[in-house]
């Protein structure tokens, strides 16, 4: 409702109307001046409805705003129970529908504005049924149907070139610039047809001009082709540019960074968006939710008066005064163990705010670096559409074509000894073959003996132990110079050891000496540091306290200033007011019959005499109208009956005489007959 009457004000305030009106005064408007503001917009609409609402009766005022209300297809809200309560309180001007009625015209003027203009000529006559039946009225009728279906076929076009966008003035100039062109061109084929009429040959010749003419054409529509390609494949290579870049940083950027770098950030950036999501959103989002609850309460109340303001200051002023009698009560009560608590109370706000501060300015920071890295992204891809692919100098060329002729020189020799290799790995794959061949055939004939001699097993077993005496003997080498090494690395520690430590000893004491008095100058700092934050805290409670005092005074300034100003314009409203009643009553009590007649209820009660005598006529002429429309009616069968009747008379009449000359035909044609 608050963003209803604030949209309304805001274009009551615009242009054509003008109003100046503000959030209060517009709702202090009274139900005449509502109904007044109301005709006005709708004035603004429709040019017939610009009338003075005190000239006319509450009926015809409501009548007439719901007849245009109608055309322009107007749904009353669905708080309106029906629509005789929306009539109610349309002529008794009740705000509840007088607001909605405004925030609906006012939001679609222009469009309301083309609807009356066409219901102007759309809205249909009803024509009794009875009065069609009369011909004349009949024909007109149906020429007022044909009329404005041709009015709507008329008015699309209209709407059609309007979007186009062409004139008629820019259409007739092309027309006849096209048609001088045309007679232009056909007087030089004609003169070209002349002149290549006594060539021999001719027709034929004209032929392969044509096909002349379209090879060129094919092969201009190829050669855009082609220019068309060379752009795509241009634009695809500086893509393919851009991209590599794009992708070289990146592999740069995850080849710097690390996983507990990474882990830092994300963990960063979580706690500030937990913040975010936990205590300032929430409590941001519960302040507004607060200050839209008492504004729109405090627009649903009605205006108040200067009673109604010192009421509220009285209890304001009763509801400080046992504000300040409970807080000395609780400084009384809670004095001696509460001190301590409310220093640590006053630093955990004091961090509190430093928190949201620092949380604020670190959104606005991270918002300006994403909008400068658009910017940068912005920046690199036009300064790589500018340059475009890097072009070779020519000192720089010779060194790359020396480089790859280096290269292809390395490449044939590797590759020579890589094709000697390859047939020597062969040969010596083939030996290996062989030998494994004639190693298992042997292995297999060894067996056979150990078998038959009953000792199967017996080279693998030797095998194997004179592998893992082998391997035991490389152990116990390594084992030997494995305990040299670390009997001379110790013995070097040690001797190192000694030499570091006689080096540091006068550094040590210094280093003690010097403890100490961090120690103490820590002890100093943190009593300092802990005064230093009491006395911030006392001085930060005094500073927004104060901060709070002048924001109530300010605020209770404007509140009397914004209190100043109504009274004074009630003031002059009521002197108006006052003058105008005034002049009426000098002029109701005046002897002077002129002076008499210019007052407003003189005015009133001639208007209500000549409607009364006016009334009487027409009541008068009803009840003529209703005694001889009776006999009227008669008349008009009878006149009808006669008009029946005469046209049948005609119809046998034009009949006798068809058949008498058809018999006096017949007649002369048997005298013929006779006569022959």
């Amino acid at each position: 409702m608050g963003d209803q009457i604030q949209f309304i004000v805001e274009k009551l305030n615009q242009e054509p109307f003008r109003k100046n009106y503000n959030l209060i005064s517009f709702d202090s408007l009274e139900s005449l001046q509502l109904l007044q503001l109301l005709s006005d917009v709708l004035g603004e609409i429709d040019p017939k409805h610009a009338v003075d609402i005190r000239e006319e009766l509450p009926e015809q005022t409501a009548k007439r705003m719901l007849n245009l209300l109608g055309i322009l297809k107007y749904k009353p809200p669905e708080t309106v129970s029906d629509l005789s309560a929306f009539r109610q309180g349309l002529v008794t001007g009740s705000k509840p529908v007088i607001h909605p009625v405004l925030h609906w015209l006012l939001q679609r003027t222009n469009e309301l504005k083309k609807r009356a203009y066409l219901a102007r000529f759309l809205v249909r006559l009803e024509v009794p049924a009875e009065f069609l039946q009369d011909d004349t009225v009949a024909d007109f009728n149906k020429q007022y149907e044909e009329l404005m279906e041709a009015f709507k076929n008329l008015h699309k076009e209209h709407e059609q070139l309007k979007i186009s966008g062409l004139s008629t003035a820019e259409i007739r100039r092309d027309i006849s610039a096209m048609e001088e062109e045309k007679d232009q061109l056909a007087k030089r084929v004609e003169r070209l047809k002349k002149r290549v009429e006594t060539v021999q040959n001719h027709q034929r010749m004209l032929e392969i001009a044509r096909q002349l003419r379209l090879e060129k054409e094919r092969e201009e529509s190829l050669a855009q082709q082609k220019q068309e390609q060379k752009s795509q494949l241009f634009h695809a290579e500086q893509r393919l540019q851009r991209a590599q870049v794009q992708l070289k940083e990146m592999q740069h950027v995850l080849a710097d960074s690390k996983p507990e770098s990474l882990m830092k950030k994300l963990e960063e950036e979580i706690n500030f968006n937990s913040y975010l999501v936990t205590e300032k959103i929430p409590r941001e989002m519960e302040s507004k939710k607060t200050s839209v609850y008492f504004l729109q309460k405090m627009v649903a109340e009605p205006a108040m008066t200067q009673a109604d303001l010192t009421a509220l200051e009285s209890e304001i002023d009763e509801v400080k005064a046992q504000m300040n009698q409970l807080i000395e009560k609780r400084m009384i009560k809670y004095e001696p163990t509460d001190s301590k608590f409310s220093m640590y109370r006053q630093q955990a706000s004091i961090i509190s705010r430093k928190k949201e501060a620092k949380a604020e300015e670190l959104q606005a920071a991270k918002e300006e670096m994403s909008s400068l890295e658009r910017q940068m992204e912005q920046k690199s891809s036009q300064a790589h559409e500018l340059e475009g692919s890097e072009v070779l100098t020519e000192d720089e060329f010779k060194q790359y074509v020396n480089k790859l002729r280096g290269k292809n020189t390395f490449y044939k020799k590797k590759r020579l000894e890589i094709a000697e290799i390859t047939a020597e790995y062969g040969i010596l794959q083939r030996t290996e073959e062989l030998l494994r061949q004639r190693h298992e055939a042997i292995q297999q004939q060894l067996e056979a003996i150990e078998e038959k001699k009953g000792i199967s097993g017996y080279s693998y077993t030797q095998e194997e132990l004179e592998r893992v005496s082998a391997v035991k003997s490389e152990m116990d080498e390594v084992k030997g110079q494995t305990l040299d090494n670390m009997s001379e690395m110790v013995k070097k520690l040690n001797a190192m050891v000694a030499e570091k430590k006689a080096s540091l000893a006068p550094v040590i004491k210094e280093l003690r000496q010097l403890r100490q008095n961090c120690q103490e100058l820590t002890q100093e700092c943190d009593e300092k540091k802990i005064q230093y934050d009491s006395c911030a805290a006392g001085l930060e409670t005094n500073r927004s306290a104060l901060e709070q005092e002048v924001k109530g005074l300010l605020e209770e300034c404007a509140q009397e200033e914004s209190n100043y100003r109504y009274i004074n314009c009630m003031k002059r409203s009521l002197e108006i007011q006052l003058q105008r009643a005034k002049e009426e009553m000098k002029a109701y009590v005046s002897s002077d019959p002129q002076e008499r007649r210019r007052a407003v209820r003189e005015q009133y009660t001639r208007i209500i005499l000549e409607q009364e005598n006016l009334g009487k006529k027409l009541r008068e002429k009803q009840k003529v109208v209703r005694e001889s429309h009776g006999l009227n009616m008669k008349q008009m069968k009878m006149w009808q009956d006669f008009e029946q009747l005469m046209e049948c008379k005609r119809e046998c009449f034009l009949k006798q005489q068809n058949q008498a000359a058809i018999g006096q035909v017949i007649q002369e044609g048997g005298k013929d007959r006779l006569v022959l």
